[in-house]
């Protein structure tokens, strides 16, 4: 029984062979013979600055959209600055109407940069776009809860009590 469970007993002290265990019956590692690689971010279009790639593409994310504005505006607006692959203007279900913002997305870098530099100040049906990365990267060296945005921590609503039956 013993034999199956790989646990040898020898003069009163138990040695045990497998994962975790070292040959020499201690399982403790020293730090100094741990080295991790370390992977660096790919850049495919040169410095990116802040900004940080979606999973398909580089989103500009368009404020101060006018309520009235369509489609057709954005894409006319932006076209000029490369392939737009994909675009976003969310519509008030109780009203209708535009929510305030679209979402522009490029293949490259290079092209959501000039967008962005290009149109942010711009008018669009009398009201002037601003226009930055809808992604970015955290600082570095911030702590982990404040990477997610302010620093405030998510908590749970409270469960509600009473009998369940």
């Amino acid at each position: 029984m013993d034999d199956e469970m790989d646990i040898v007993e020898d003069s009163g002290a138990v040695k045990r062979k497998g994962r975790g265990f070292q040959a020499g019956g201690t399982t403790e590692v020293n730090a100094e013979d741990q080295r991790y690689e370390r992977l660096e971010p790919q850049q495919k279009d040169g410095d990116t600055g802040k900004a940080q790639r979606s999973v398909e593409g580089w989103i500009v994310l368009v404020t101060n959209v006018h309520e009235e504005a369509s489609e057709d505006d954005i894409q006319d607006k932006f076209a000029d600055f490369g392939e737009i692959k994909n675009l976003h203007l969310n519509l008030d279900r109780r009203t209708g109407y535009v929510k305030g913002y679209a979402l522009v997305e490029y293949e490259t870098h290079g092209e959501a940069k000039k967008a962005i530099d290009t149109i942010s100040g711009t008018q669009l049906l009398e009201q002037e776009l601003q226009c930055d990365f809808a992604f970015v990267r955290p600082p570095p060296n911030a702590p982990k809860g404040q990477r997610r945005g302010g620093g405030q921590q998510r908590r749970r609503s409270a469960s509600p009590r009473g009998d369940r039956r």
